[in-house]
């Protein structure tokens, strides 16, 4: 089973630690499209900072995060897993899992990066800040550029499991598995139901998504089909609503009332 998980916009900044080094990341295939991405981000940072707030989407308050991306090449490193933060990190609590939870998640948990294109918890990357709809001068969209170099990388990391997708829109475009991978895609949509109206609440999908994938882990559950992951949802005690079957997957709905 493959989970794949969104980024976090917001990044915990290691103060110590070594420097990067892609050739020490998972899927060194990813090396070479990587080493671009990363080349991009940090000239246009170095060399063009005025630049790199419009093209960020930065304000000029958030100024130090272009001289964060600038110094990358040189900036302190920790575990993917202490880098990314937020409502769906904090639900997850990868830190306090039992050791063969941690254990699954080292080899079941994979993060989509605008930087790195995909990594696993265990990898030490440094803070950064780059969204996945961000254009870079001399490399183009970076959400293109994951397309090309994604597809045959993450299928190899799928294997013959399933796929369970939990990102959010714009990281899905990263990588759009093949329609002879469908029957084996699970796309996880949280919605929350008050006084009859279900809708999608942003706070309510992060943190139920987090919870989801901890209680997947520490219980070792391995579905090996989209119905069999809502079977193995239901019995850890969420509402689960199968959907029909398509060219990209099945939706699995889970509603909640609260948090």
């Amino acid at each position: 089973m493959l989970i794949l998980l969104p980024p976090s916009e917001g990044k915990a900044t290691p103060t110590r630690g070594k420097n990067l080094d892609l050739d020490a990341l998972s899927l060194p295939e990813l090396t070479t499209t990587r080493a671009r991405v990363l080349d991009a981000l940090v000239s246009l940072c170095r060399d063009e900072p005025d630049r790199a707030l419009e093209v960020l989407g930065l304000s000029a308050g958030q100024v130090e995060l272009v001289g964060r991306n600038a110094d990358l090449l040189d900036a302190p490193t920790a575990r993917a897993d202490r880098i990314y933060t937020g409502v769906l990190y904090d639900a997850l609590d990868l830190g306090t899992l039992s050791a063969a939870a941690k254990r699954r998640a080292a080899g079941r948990l994979a993060i989509t990066s605008s930087l790195f294109g995909l990594v696993r918890v265990g990898d030490r990357i440094p803070s950064y800040r780059l969204s996945g709809d961000a254009t870079l001068p001399g490399l183009g969209s970076v959400a293109g550029v994951w397309r090309e170099a994604l597809p045959e990388v993450g299928a190899a990391a799928l294997g013959g499991g399933l796929l369970v997708d939990l990102r959010s829109g714009m990281y899905a475009a990263f990588w759009r598995p093949d329609a002879d991978l469908a029957p084996r895609v699970a796309t996880v949509r949280v919605l929350h139901e008050q006084g009859g109206v279900r809708k999608v609440v942003s706070h309510f999908n992060k943190a139920t998504k987090g919870r989801i994938v901890r209680a997947l882990l520490e219980d070792g559950a391995t579905p090996r089909t989209p119905a069999a992951l809502a079977e193995a949802l239901t019995r850890l005690g969420w509402t689960v609503e199968l959907g029909e079957p398509g060219r990209t997957g099945t939706q699995l709905d889970v509603v909640v009332a609260d948090l």
